[in-house]
């Protein structure tokens, strides 16, 4: 900041914060473990190339996410955030699945619930089993259709005389 107090990064680094300081506007003196943790991961040479090759309104973005990148380093070495946004997806595929589970729990439960309405059969000429089930024994001849219309003919003289 060039004044009387210099920001995190000048302080860490004991050196003197020019009025051009590209870490000032983003880890002020006040904060100093914010810089501390980025500059530990990523280091401030490093930090200082990313800033500069971003447009101005891009920074202030880019700082936070280094620094949240930084934490999630410090407390997960290996994975950093990518092991957090793992366990966030997997916990997110968990709740999905106990929400579908609690849905169809509900959907049997209405379904329970509901007066069973009567429905009358639908028939399908092309479905045999129909005729199985429902006792129709003059069509059960399939062997040849003579026989069944000459089933039908003999039942039919029977129910006329």
């Amino acid at each position: 900041m060039g004044g009387n107090s210099p920001c995190a990064s000048c302080k860490l680094l004991r050196r003197r914060c020019a009025k051009d300081c590209i870490f000032a506007p983003y880890f002020p003196s006040d904060d100093p473990h914010k810089f501390a943790i980025v500059h530990k991961v990523f280091g401030a040479s490093n930090v200082s190339k990313m800033l500069q090759e971003l447009p101005v309104h891009q920074r202030p973005d880019a700082v936070s996410s280094l620094v949240y990148e930084a934490n999630a380093r410090v407390r997960d070495p290996v994975y950093g955030c990518v092991g957090a946004i793992s366990y966030l997806q997997n916990q997110v595929s968990q709740l999905q699945m106990q929400l579908a589970v609690a849905q169809a729990e509900i959907l049997c439960i209405q379904m329970q619930q509901e007066p069973a309405l009567p429905t009358t059969p639908q028939i399908d000429p092309d479905d045999k089993s129909f005729l199985l089930h429902n006792n129709f024994p003059q069509f059960l001849n399939f062997s040849s259709s003579s026989n069944v219309i000459q089933d039908s003919l003999k039942e039919r003289e029977s129910l006329w005389t």
